[in-house]
């Protein structure tokens, strides 16, 4: 020690303040040395410790917008099976098997059977996720009004929700997963460490829907066609018999009507961090 604080005296002035806190460095490296490890092995379990993330709630409460914020700065899996779904509806809809709210559900489980259906997320190099069906980008497609307005009728059917569990349970049986949905914490992971049920007014929810359909080109959909859309879906998601939309008695309830992204974002952040260190 003395040694190198006879090196640092030749120093000039004005490097007087880089000695003090080199001594002040030092001093606290001997004397605390025995408590270093302990917090190194602390940050190494928060790294370490991986959980499944669940986030269920209402239509258009920014689900997998949030979700995907959160996987990406925790360097987590992200599955949106919201998506999922759509991507079913979609092909439904353009193999005729949808005619007004009718779903031809014979020939929906024959699809599904000779594995016709193959639903994928493929990574783009902005680090986003976008959802492929049978290989193709559907992204833009599934997120239309046209597929909103029967994607509940879809998901309401039973063996097409235990073909999508079955799946989503798979992909997501390593933990290190972040999945947004319905059912996630009540069905898919009921024992997911960490469980979030989202929510917000439906006019707060239709506006963003709308905004959304704005910013894509769609400039024929109204705003009333939207608000009627996310209260049909609420009343559909919460009544179905096959995996109703409920809060999990564990989960924690967000309601970001008025949050930020940014704060949404980090009140997730804080969350996920009590629950890895838990």
């Amino acid at each position: 020690m003395r040694a190198v604080m006879r090196r640092f005296t030749c120093f000039n002035e004005q490097n007087r303040l880089c000695i003090r806190n080199t001594q002040i460095y030092l001093a606290l490296r001997l004397s605390c040395s025995i408590f270093v490890p302990q917090i190194i092995n602390i940050n190494q379990k928060t790294m370490t410790k991986k959980i499944t993330i669940a986030i269920d709630g209402h239509s258009s409460t920014g689900k997998s917008t949030m979700a995907k914020a959160l996987a990406r700065r925790i360097g987590y899996a992200y599955v949106d099976t919201g998506a999922m779904y759509r991507a079913v509806t979609l092909y439904a809809l353009r193999n005729k098997l949808i005619k007004g709210e009718k779903v031809d559900e014979k020939a929906l489980r024959e699809h599904l059977k000779r594995g016709e259906i193959a639903i994928t997320f493929r990574p783009t190099k902005e680090g986003k996720s976008v959802t492929c069906l049978n290989g193709k980008n559907v992204e833009r497609y599934i997120r239309s009004m046209r597929v909103s307005n029967v994607v509940s009728i879809i998901a309401a059917i039973g063996f097409v929700r235990k073909e999508m569990v079955k799946q989503q349970q798979a992909m997501g049986k390593d933990k290190g997963v972040v999945m947004d949905g319905r059912d996630i914490g009540t069905v898919v992971f009921p024992d997911a460490e960490m469980k979030v049920f989202a929510t917000a007014s439906a006019e707060v929810r239709a506006q963003r829907r709308f905004d959304e359909l704005r910013a894509k080109g769609d400039t024929t959909t109204t705003f009333e066609e939207v608000l009627e859309n996310v209260n049909e879906r609420d009343r559909i998601d919460s009544t179905r018999k096959e995996s109703p939309l409920r809060q999990a008695d564990d989960a924690v309830v967000l309601d970001n009507s008025h949050m930020s992204i940014e704060d949404q974002n980090e009140w997730l952040y804080q969350l996920y961090l009590s629950r890895v260190r838990s």
